[in-house]
């Protein structure tokens, strides 16, 4: 097997090391990628690309020294394309290797969502799966005020409660929230953005999500600091509200769900449900770099986030002008959604094992990947955060 992959790929911006002790150097500095099992093998061979890869490593048939590394490579590295004499010799070496075996099963927490993508069904379906780790596997890596998204560093804060206090504050100023002002807040994850904003401004805000557990947790905190004749949450999809009308919404991490088809039923959902003259803040990941693709990838797509597909700000905007709104403003986060995820891996890896017992090791290793590879998007320029403020005319 090494002398194949030698030849094969002649430069090789990384190592692999294979369980029998065996060594394939690289030819520039990268990662080594520990081999544990034929048995990874099996899956890169059944799904070549990062899926394998992603398979062998939830179930710790692969390691690798260098997350941030492997990431790069597996995004950046284009390997010449071998020759069918080249596919024998590797065919052959992976066979003398590990013999003739049957090909593993995936992971167990895998996720193939079934059904017309992002209909309200699916989408439940996906939120459920994306949150069945638990509100205190979340609590080990979010802030006290479990605000999941970017935080905001770059008008001072140090420490990730105060800039997550800073971006609870930064989108009430935006909405001009005054007391008895009545918001919506879409996706309100639990309930960050609804309770400042009951404590800070006064306003009567109605959350919505579609994870019971996080309206539980949003309930209680609610109840424990004295807002809960100001703040209701519930359980619901922005396209099931009818017949109410709010002075502001806040969508925050949301618009990365919608999908292209129903970005303008989106927007038109939310003009919708404004007032006349009433505000929107609209705060999301989007794609920088254009293709075809706007998929978060098949690994988030099996095992973080079911039917991402952060879009392009132009595609965001284009969608509110369509709807009617009146774009004012947008401003993008990108370095302060990287220095966010700093604090949220340090978290992490230094409560790793709690990670485990709480969620499974399958999902820890997952969610040690995932946060490194949502931190080099911010880094590389693959993605941003907007924040798009918007009035719908009087």
């Amino acid at each position: 097997m090494k002398v194949e992959l030698e030849r094969s790929f002649p430069e090789r911006p990384f190592a692999v090391r294979f369980w029998d002790g065996t060594e394939v150097g690289g030819t520039a500095p990268g990662p080594t990628f520990r081999v544990n099992s034929a048995a990874a093998i099996a899956h890169v061979i059944r799904a070549p690309g990062e899926l394998g890869l992603a398979r062998a490593y939830v179930q710790g048939l692969l390691d690798v020294d260098d997350i941030d590394g492997a990431i790069a490579v597996v995004e950046d590295w284009r390997p010449p394309k071998p020759a069918l004499r080249q596919w024998l010799g590797l065919a052959s070496g992976a066979v003398r290797a590990m013999g003739i075996v049957r090909p593993p099963p995936v992971p167990a927490i895998e996720l193939r969502l079934r059904g017309r993508r992002h209909s309200i069904d699916r989408d439940r379906a996906a939120i459920r799966y994306h949150y069945d780790a638990g509100n205190e596997f979340f609590a080990l890596f979010l802030d006290p005020s479990m605000t999941y998204s970017c935080a905001i560093f770059s008008r001072g804060a140090e420490t990730l409660a105060d800039a997550q206090e800073t971006k609870l504050e930064m989108v009430a100023t935006k909405l001009g929230l005054e007391p008895g002002s009545r918001v919506l807040d879409v996706g309100c994850g639990w309930g960050s953005f609804a309770i400042h904003a009951a404590r800070r401004h006064g306003a009567r805000v109605l959350g919505i999500t579609l994870s019971e557990p996080q309206v539980r947790f949003a309930q209680a905190r609610a109840r424990e600091l004295g807002v809960e004749d100001l703040v209701e949450f519930r359980v619901a999809d922005y396209r099931e509200l009818m017949g109410e009308r709010f002075d502001a919404i806040a969508s925050i991490g949301m618009v990365e769900h919608v999908g292209e088809a129903n970005i303008d039923l989106y927007a038109a959902g939310l003009t919708r449900l404004l007032k006349p003259g009433g505000r929107l803040l609209n705060h999301g990941i989007a794609q920088l770099e254009h293709g075809d693709d706007n998929d978060a990838g098949p690994v988030s797509e099996r095992y973080v986030f079911p039917d991402g597909e952060p879009l392009h700000l132009s595609r965001i905007v284009l969608a509110m002008e369509r709807a009617g709104f009146t774009v004012e403003h947008a401003e993008g986060f990108a370095a302060d959604y990287a220095r966010t995820i700093d604090f949220w891996l340090a978290s992490f890896e230094e409560r790793f094992e709690d990670a485990i017992a709480l969620a499974g090791i399958e999902r820890a290793r997952i969610w040690r990947v995932y946060l490194h590879a949502a931190r080099n998007g911010f880094q590389s320029g693959f993605e941003s955060v907007y924040q798009v403020k918007c009035r719908l005319p009087e």
